[in-house]
């Protein structure tokens, strides 16, 4: 994370800011998918992970440089569930997609169209991903056009986006006549598969950890991947439970995800997610993938983690630079700002659970910045702050075992 902004590549932080504009309405309701839809070539998310990883391509026409693009940022950096063979964004082709993510050369390349690659892309690909997360789930209109010649191309289409393909008439009859399929992540699964919260979550001894955040689009999901690997590699038998669209795609066995399941039954997926991670796994610790922010006015989230999910502990990440929450800037008044980090602490204090780390977000800092602010956090909080990205996880994992895996043995 450390070392100023490159003019040739992102700023290696958790996530690069992402456009402006009104934000669209909040979802605050989240799950997978019906298993298919009327049409028959369009259905929604299993929940199983595949044998071989699919070759795709993944579209981030415009946009892989921001935010906006974290579906793709996840995606390059590692899935189960596809092997990218390339991304598509015209204002970078020609570029490698993981060097230009974070310094880390992954030989994806980046085309200027879906076109180019689907004839230069190797192995050819099989489907093509919507790696964009825009706001209110509204599928970008520079997409489209390359999602119809997807379709005409035969390849298979996945979007987690809550605007689904498998409703716009033109391109599920493109998909009918080349026989391709529309996976669409986020549509509602039926009434009859959701679950209602049981409090058998309170029978659970396995410790949880909370990736929280004090704004959206920070890296919970990323930390929490990064976090995991620390874990396992010292021997810590890790598991996570995903809750949003890039945790599916990246192939994570457990999980829902949280915006497309109707609010009655977010805390009762959220406990089923648990409870069937911890006996497919039996883990020493299970790592909760968190979303948006305990008070961001667009889009609450994080209590459910502590209180559906009884998770004790909390990671929280937390970007310095940001003054306002991300997509407020449009809000009569300039936006809505962050609550001090303070606060945030003793309200998840307040919900009963320690907080053992702070994470960084190094958007917009160089690394003198950086330094600043970690130590001033450190010192007005008394929490030990990490840089998920290009620093090292062994002191949070340190205090993982010292006040979690310690003190329940």
């Amino acid at each position: 994370m450390a070392g100023k902004r490159s003019p040739n590549r992102m700023h290696p932080s958790l996530g690069a800011e992402r456009p402006r504009g009104p934000r669209g309405a909040a979802a605050r309701k989240k799950g997978n998918a019906l298993p298919e839809t009327p049409d028959g070539n369009a259905r929604g998310a299993s929940r199983g992970v595949p044998a071989a990883p699919l070759p795709a391509v993944v579209l981030a026409n415009g946009h892989f440089a921001d935010s906006w693009a974290k579906t793709a940022h996840g995606l390059v950096r590692g899935s189960r569930r596809f092997r990218v063979v390339g991304v598509v964004d015209p204002s970078c082709a020609g570029a490698d997609a993981g060097e230009l993510l974070d310094g880390h050369k992954r030989s994806i390349p980046i085309f200027a169209s879906l076109a180019e690659a689907a004839a230069q892309a190797t192995p050819r690909p099989r489907a093509c991903v919507i790696g964009v997360a825009t706001e209110g789930g509204v599928l970008p209109k520079e997409l489209r056009g390359e999602l119809l010649h997807a379709a005409d191309l035969g390849l298979q289409l996945v979007n987690g986006l809550h605007q689904l393909l498998g409703d716009d008439a033109e391109l599920a009859a493109r998909c009918r006549a080349s026989g391709a399929e529309i996976i669409d992540i986020r549509r509602p699964r039926r009434f009859s598969e959701l679950a209602f919260w049981s409090g058998r979550i309170r029978e659970l001894e396995i410790p949880r950890i909370a990736l929280l955040g004090t704004d959206c689009a920070l890296g919970k999901r990323t930390t929490a991947g990064l976090l995991l690997e620390a874990l396992r590699g010292r021997g810590i038998t890790a598991d996570m439970v995903y809750t949003g669209q890039t945790g599916w795609l990246q192939g994570y066995a457990h999980g829902f995800l949280f915006d497309a399941t109707p609010n009655d039954f977010v805390s009762g997926e959220l406990e089923r997610a648990v409870l069937e991670c911890a006996a497919a796994t039996h883990p020493q610790l299970i790592l909760l993938e968190g979303q948006s922010s305990l008070r961001n006015p667009s889009g609450p989230c994080g209590a459910e983690f502590l209180l559906s999910a009884g998770a004790r502990h909390v990671v929280l990440v937390h970007a310095p630079a940001r003054e306002i929450f991300d997509g407020s800037e449009e809000l009569p008044g300039g936006g809505w700002p962050i609550p001090p980090l303070a606060e945030e602490l003793e309200l998840i204090r307040l919900y009963g659970a320690e907080t053992l780390a702070i994470a960084l977000n190094t958007q917009r800092l160089d690394a003198e910045a950086i330094a600043r602010h970690r130590a001033a956090i450190e010192r007005e909080t008394g929490l030990p702050t990490f840089l998920p990205l290009g620093g090292s996880l062994d002191g949070l994992v340190d205090r993982i075992v010292e006040r979690v895996l310690r003190k329940r043995s």
